[in-house]
């Protein structure tokens, strides 16, 4: 039995794996997202609320990254983690080890050991949701690198061809112009609805119309899924995974399962795409479950 938890934006999610993938307990609370302290506080109260009288391993996912060697959170758009020890503030208040991911690490880990991607050898995922992540996951064994940034396409620079699809450069939180996540992510959406139709509606609405049939969504969809094919051939060819899992909110748009096989021919240096694009198998579970899978030995 092993603790995962999915430290997010607005909600901390804590649950129990069972051995076999199995939830066995789960506990969900708001994030305190502008007070660093009281979010490592509500971090442990979940945690020893979880706890049984003989203590389970715990893994944490979380937005952003470990800079070594310093130990500094980085890279996370929940900004307040930034330049904070995080992994070491949770283990002194606790005064045992944990385990800490990045939040996408920790899904594609989820979809390949117990989800989407459970009998495939090499799996990229991607979160499409507020921002963009990612991570690679071969023979289940999770690729970070030594800069602890593998997967993280979301900042590379949009492709010439995604760039035709927009109508004016575009800043990223992280400072540059025109990063892949400023298109493909939830703002990205809603960024290219409001330039090509002039209304500026939530990703969420504009899905929802989409799939109302609404003339405008369903191309501004149309779109989205030709900037999000454009970019993904770019992990296509460079690290060629045998399936891509689509996570985070955007991922529940049907209609980007059927759309991206199309839009991803002639943007891969291969004559047939055959890499494989799957849905996610848990939904909003994922980032809990994969943390948990922080701990599981090959």
């Amino acid at each position: 039995m092993r603790i995962g938890l999915d430290l997010g934006g607005t909600k901390i999610e804590g649950i129990v794996l069972s051995n076999n993938g199995c939830i066995d307990q789960k506990i969900r609370v708001d994030t305190p997202s502008e007070d660093y302290e009281e979010t490592v506080n509500t971090i442990c109260n979940v945690i020893e609320k979880l706890q049984g009288s003989n203590r389970m391993p715990v893994g944490i996912g979380t937005p952003g990254a470990i800079a070594l060697p310093e130990k500094l959170m980085k890279n996370s758009n929940s900004v307040l983690l930034n330049g904070k020890p995080l992994q070491q503030d949770i283990q002194a208040k606790l005064g045992y080890e944990i385990r800490l991911e990045n939040d996408a690490n920790c899904f594609v880990l989820s979809e390949a050991f117990y989800g989407a991607a459970i009998n495939i050898r090499s799996v990229f995922g991607v979160i499409l949701g507020t921002g963009c992540g990612g991570g690679f996951v071969i023979d289940k064994q999770l690729v970070t690198g030594p800069n602890s940034i593998a997967g993280e396409w979301g900042h590379n620079c949009i492709p010439a061809s995604v760039r035709d699809l927009i109508e004016r450069d575009r800043i990223c939180y992280c400072g540059r112009q025109n990063c892949i996540e400023t298109v493909i992510s939830g703002r990205g959406l809603q960024q290219t609805y409001l330039e090509k139709f002039g209304n500026n509606l939530e990703a969420k609405e504009i899905a929802q119309r989409a799939k109302a049939e609404d003339t405008a969504a369903t191309k501004c969809i149309e779109i989205y899924a030709e900037q999000l094919a454009c970019s993904l051939s770019t992990i296509i060819n460079m690290v060629d995974p045998h399936a891509i899992v689509l996570g985070g909110g955007l991922s529940n748009i049907e209609s980007l399962y059927d759309l991206l096989p199309n839009y991803l021919t002639g943007h891969i240096f291969n004559d047939t795409v055959k890499t494989k694009i799957l849905r996610p198998a848990f939904g909003d579970a994922s980032g809990a479950i994969g943390a948990a899978c922080l701990w599981t030995e090959n």
